[in-house]
């Protein structure tokens, strides 16, 4: 089977240094210029009638996935960054202020970020003592984020979770596991508030303090 472009640079560690240093200056995760403002652009995609606040700051790069669906919006001073992973935002969507995504992660449609909301699909190594954290090799765990999902502000989403169907994470919540569909979760780490019954038709409180 043959290899893509892509595929080769990425197994030839001279040509993956190299490309890495043509995409963004050493030590930095902010592309170059010219990745910014003349490759990007015609690169990723962004639906009709969506918004990136010019004070947004887009970590982006060619290789990786960034789509903007129909309507959406992401406000000033939030981080993108898809140089681990895509990053997929669905139609109606909101991006609150100073909110971070780094990939991989899918939001679906009609999601609310409110402020500050971390949501990140990487996590350093650390096991290797004898090395700092910071030369461990990355690993990632995709985030899904279904439709009409409520994210308060100052939550934190951890790599690997999937947030279920119109759920809602309370302010300040740290998610380490998923969250079914329908389910309001809050704390450190988060645990079940309320579920909505289909039967009763309401939202019913959880006895339980599991997720």
């Amino acid at each position: 089977m043959t290899l893509s472009i892509k595929e080769k640079i990425k197994e030839n560690p001279f040509l993956k240094k190299l490309a890495i240093y043509l995409l963004m200056p050493k030590n930095q995760n902010r592309p170059r210029w010219w990745v910014r403002n003349l490759w990007n652009p015609f690169k990723h995609k962004r639906g009709k009638n969506a918004v990136i606040r010019w004070k947004a700051r887009l970590d982006v790069i060619p290789y990786n996935k960034f789509d903007v669906g129909d309507n959406s919006i992401v406000e000033d001073f939030s981080v993108i960054n898809n140089q681990v992973g895509d990053v997929i935002i669905g139609k109606r969507s909101l991006i609150g202020i100073s909110s971070i995504i780094i990939g991989p992660v899918q939001m679906g449609n009609d999601i609310m970020l409110a402020q500050h909301v971390v949501i990140s699909g990487l996590n350093h190594g650390y096991r290797d003592v004898t090395k700092s954290i910071s030369e461990h090799k990355v690993t990632t765990g995709k985030i899904i984020i279904e439709d009409e999902v409520w994210i308060g502000a100052n939550s934190v989403i951890t790599a690997g979770i999937t947030i279920g169907k119109h759920s809602i994470v309370a302010a300040g919540s740290v998610v380490t596991k998923s969250v079914p569909p329908y389910t309001i979760v809050g704390g450190n780490p988060a645990k079940k508030i309320k579920q909505y019954n289909a039967e009763t038709q309401r939202w019913e409180r959880f006895v339980s303090t599991n997720i």
